[in-house]
């Protein structure tokens, strides 16, 4: 299982330099595309997005990329930054700072 980041180039760049292999720029218009691609790549474990771009979803693809454990989705950054213990403890099953 491989990570792969998703968001504006501004974002991504860090990751790139990383040495992050999956790293997917997106625009206004392939946001959606860029996101349903990434979420049904088999080699995919973990999507790192900003969390300002996961609310730029429709809300029925929010709501599925909420519930996906394989693969897990964490937003960073932004307005309402998302829990990542919540988010481990999701896909691992196991609250991992206990």
């Amino acid at each position: 299982m491989e990570l792969a980041v998703v968001g504006q180039s501004e974002f991504t760049l860090g990751f790139r330099l990383a040495g992050v292999k999956k790293v997917y720029d997106i625009t206004d218009d392939n946001l959606i595309e860029i996101v349903q691609n990434t979420m049904h790549n088999p080699e995919v474990g973990i999507i790192v997005m900003h969390n300002d771009d996961l609310l730029r979803l429709p809300a029925q693809l929010m709501a599925e990329l909420n519930e996906s454990v394989e693969p897990t989705v964490v937003a960073i950054g932004g307005k309402g930054e998302s829990n990542l213990r919540e988010k481990i403890k999701q896909s691992v099953g196991v609250d991992l700072w206990k």
